[in-house]
This record gives structure tokens, sequence and C-alpha cells, in this order.
């Protein structure tokens, strides 16, 4: 079992906000140690910002309960009902994100006033501790680099594709093999998901830096849709190849194109990885596909209800290798901007 970087870092946040309690002679460590937990992020920029709607909606939330405490006293019911109403003010001002840790500044505010206006200062104080302490160690301990986690991931996801897409005609994966290994592609594009949008919330402070993440975003953009439509591909194959009327016949065919997409891909990436060659020639050759539409389509008019089928297949490797086309321009346009 692997131990990522957030868990490490969700553990010692913890700690570190125990060890200011202790520090600060807080009476209790658990409000702090709970608001760590809280706002411990993924990135920097999200960490920040929950710092900031923290602050906020905890401020909010406090003042509620001190006012609820003096209208209505401290109650079950009272404590209840301004939950109740912290909850619709965080939804109200969008930060559902943060009604967790404001629900646990009120309680703790409402069951501490009946110690006095100090008291209840100290809990918020404990709060504010604790989200210090997880945002200290979300920059000082290994500091999310989302670039860096997403371009893993794009890898790892083409190593998947590529997997499935070169065996795919031929269909000789064993179905159990061939459903887990697309269950980890579909998982795998789910954190690049993710991922991009770590990517996409970071901040610069550098007009020229913001500029060149601006270009790296395009070309993240343009890295995701190529493998989605070599997922569409791959699903085109299996719902149409196999159901259609002599497509033993074009399986050579279908086969070496597949095989030379899933080369390109690759080669692309090895591009912008900076391993390939700036003079390489890496482009499929176009009269092959122009080839392959033409024998297609006097096929298809042999049989246009018995054939079309094959012809759903062919668009969709058209339609990949157009989007492959389209990420090498990209990431040259990006090569040289940057260079």
């Amino acid at each position: 079992m692997n131990i990522g970087a957030r868990v490490l870092k969700t553990g010692l946040a913890v700690a570190l906000a125990v060890y200011l309690s202790s520090l600060l002679e807080f009476p209790s460590p658990i409000i702090a140690a709970v608001a760590s937990i809280f706002t411990m992020q993924p990135s920097i920029s999200r960490s920040w910002q929950q710092v900031i709607d923290q602050l906020q909606t905890n401020v909010l939330g406090a003042i509620v309960a001190l006012a609820a405490v003096r209208l209505f006293g401290h109650t079950p019911i009272a404590v209840g009902l301004v939950c109740i109403i912290v909850i619709l003010i965080s939804i109200k001002l969008r930060m559902e994100n943060t009604i967790g840790l404001t629900l646990v500044t009120v309680v703790a505010v409402m069951e501490a006033n009946q110690g006095g206006w100090l008291f209840a200062v100290e809990r918020f104080l404990m709060v504010l501790t604790g989200m210090g302490a997880a945002f200290a160690v979300n920059i000082l301990v290994i500091p999310p680099r989302p670039r860096k986690l997403f371009t893993v991931q794009v890898q790892e996801a083409y190593t998947q594709l590529s997997l499935l897409l070169r065996m795919a005609i031929s269909n000789e994966m064993r179905e159990d093999v061939h459903r887990k290994e697309k269950e980890k592609l579909q998982g795998t594009l789910r954190k690049l998901d993710e991922a991009y949008l770590l990517f996409e919330e970071e901040r610069s402070l550098f007009p020229q830096r913001r500029q060149a993440r601006a270009r790296q975003l395009i070309l993240s953009k343009h890295l995701i849709k190529a493998l989605h439509q070599g997922v569409d591909l791959l699903e085109v194959v299996e719902e149409h190849y196999f159901a259609a009327a002599g497509a033993e016949a074009w399986a050579k065919q279908f086969d070496r194109q597949i095989e030379e997409l899933t080369k390109y891909h690759e080669q692309i990436l090895l591009k912008i990885e900076g391993k390939m060659k700036p003079s390489a020639e890496i482009e499929p050759e176009e009269e092959r596909e122009a080839r392959l539409i033409k024998q297609l389509t006097d096929y298809m008019r042999e049989d246009p209800d018995e054939h079309k089928r094959l012809v759903f297949v062919a668009s969709a490797m058209l339609e990949y290798a157009y989007h492959l086309r389209r990420l090498e321009r990209v990431s040259d346009q990006v090569q040289q901007r940057s260079d």
C-alpha cells in the first residue's frame, strides 16, 4: 500500500495543530485537529481558497452562534436551528465545501459560550490554528505539482489506451483482462480530468508565467481530447466492427491503421517531452487514409445497409487521426512560443 503525499501531509498537519494547541495552552486540541483535516487540499491554490472561504463562513458562523445564544440560550434545539441557518447561508454564498468546519465552529462556540465571550473566542482561535497548520504544511512539505501529476497521468492513460487499441481488432485479449484494463483506463481518465482542474486553478503572479501557463492549459486540453478520442475509437470498434458483415476482410487494414495511429500518438507525447529530434517526421501518410476511404466508399455501394458499420469504424479512426494532428500542431506552437 502506497502512502500518498496528501495522506502524509494530513497526518503532519494534525500533528502540528495538536502541537500548536499545547503550545498555546488550549484546553483541547480536537477542534484544531479537525480544522486542519478539513483545510488540507490537493493544491496550494485550492488550499488558499479554502482558507479564505473558511475564514468568511467561520466568522459568520461564530457571530450567528453568539447571537443565537444571547437570544435563545444554549439548548439542543437552538444549536440545531443555528446549524440549519448556517448551512443555508453557506449554500447561498456558494461555499458548500466549508459547511463541515463551519458547523464545528458553531457547535464549539455555542458550547463554550456558557463560560463567556473569552471561551467562545478561544474556540474560534482553535479553528484558525488548525487551518493555519494545514496551509503551512501544504506549502512547505511536498508542495503539490499539478502539472507534473498531469503529465504522469497522461502517459499512464496513453499506455493503457495503446494496449487496448492495438488488440481491439485482433480481439486476442481475454474478456476479463480487457474489462479490467478498460476500467483502469476509465479511472485514469477521471483522475486526469481532476488533475487538469487542479492545474487550471493554479495562479501565477508574473505576467510571463501566466502566458506560459495559458499555453500549457491549451496543450493539456488537446492532450485530454486526443485520449478521449482514442477511447471513442475503442468503443466504436467494440460496438460496430465485430457486428459488421465481411469485417474479416478489412481486419489487416484496420489493424495496421490503428497501429499507426497509436504509434503517432506515442511519438507526439515523446516530442512534447523533448525526447524526439525536432526534425523528425512522425505524421502518418494521409494517402493511406485517403485510399482506405475510397475503398470503403466503393465497398459500401455494394450493400449500404450491411457495410455501413465499417464506415462508422473508419470514421472514428479518421476523427482520432484528426485530433492527433491537431495536438501535434498545438504542441509545436507551444514549443515555438516557449523558445
